[in-house]
């Protein structure tokens, strides 16, 4: 990770995190990450959630999407995923508490 000091000498900045966040859970899932769906500063580090490509499908809106949360250490290096929910990209659902 780029050592640029994003938020006063404090580690890299959202933005920083956000992008390498994506970069590492498709290096580690072999999965395209199109986008983050949340992220928050936490005491050891930073939390997101990013949604992933699990399968692609034709037509695309059958295609199969899940939620990811990911934890970061402070300088934007993840120590851990897990999917917390998956679906299909046209099927807007509720989700049930806890993100599953």
């Amino acid at each position: 990770m780029n050592k640029t000091q994003g938020d006063g000498g404090r580690g890299p900045g959202p933005m920083e995190v956000l992008r390498e966040a994506r970069t590492q859970l498709a290096e580690l899932t072999g999965m395209t990450a199109e986008s983050v769906s949340s992220f928050e500063r936490t005491e050891d580090g930073w939390e997101l959630e990013i949604e992933v490509l699990e399968v692609a499908r034709v037509p695309d809106t059958m295609s199969l999407l899940a939620s990811y949360q990911v934890s970061l250490d402070p300088e934007g290096v993840l120590t851990g995923y897990r999917r917390v929910h998956r679906y299909e990209r046209g099927r807007a659902e509720s989700r049930r508490p806890g993100g599953r």
